[in-house]
């Protein structure tokens, strides 16, 4: 699945306010959780967090895919946000982080999205398109790149 077709335009935040790992991490949830039926923004927060105590997911140069897994639904859902500036994450390479692609994936399909994951990190690896990223000043411009990028 192609990060263009789950990403919607209210899922798309630039420039967030946020210092702190934690804190980007609640934001993501509490906009997933108004695009998701049954969840909250705990129970989302609570999933990205079983992840990240197994590793990382600061896949590295200011980057990071946190990801998580759904009970009992069938809707995918992927939230992009930019920070105002970096924040500590752990990355691979040590890099604070200031671009996060985080998916939310039903249990039962999880094996299927593990391409999605690298289609986003290959988009992603491209230091142009990147850069790209980073200057974007509104959500609608954000959101706008990705579509273009992943067509």
């Amino acid at each position: 699945m192609k990060l263009n077709s789950m990403l919607t335009l209210n899922c798309t935040l630039c420039a967030v306010p946020a210092t702190s790992k934690k804190r980007i991490l609640e934001v993501i949830c509490e906009q997933a959780a108004q695009s998701l039926d049954n969840f909250n923004t705990y129970s989302l927060l609570e999933s990205l967090m079983v992840r990240e105590k197994m590793g990382s997911t600061g896949i590295g140069n200011g980057i990071a895919i946190p990801h998580g897994r759904l009970k009992d639904s069938e809707q995918v859902i992927a939230v992009l946000a930019t920070t105002e500036n970096p924040i500590a994450f752990d990355a691979i390479d040590n890099r604070d982080v200031d671009v996060y692609i985080a998916l939310f994936v039903p249990e039962e399909h999880c094996q299927e999205h593990l391409s999605t994951l690298q289609d986003i990190a290959k988009i992603f690896s491209d230091k142009q398109f990147c850069k790209q990223v980073r200057q974007c000043k509104t959500n609608q411009e954000l959101y706008s790149l990705i579509q273009q990028a992943n067509e």
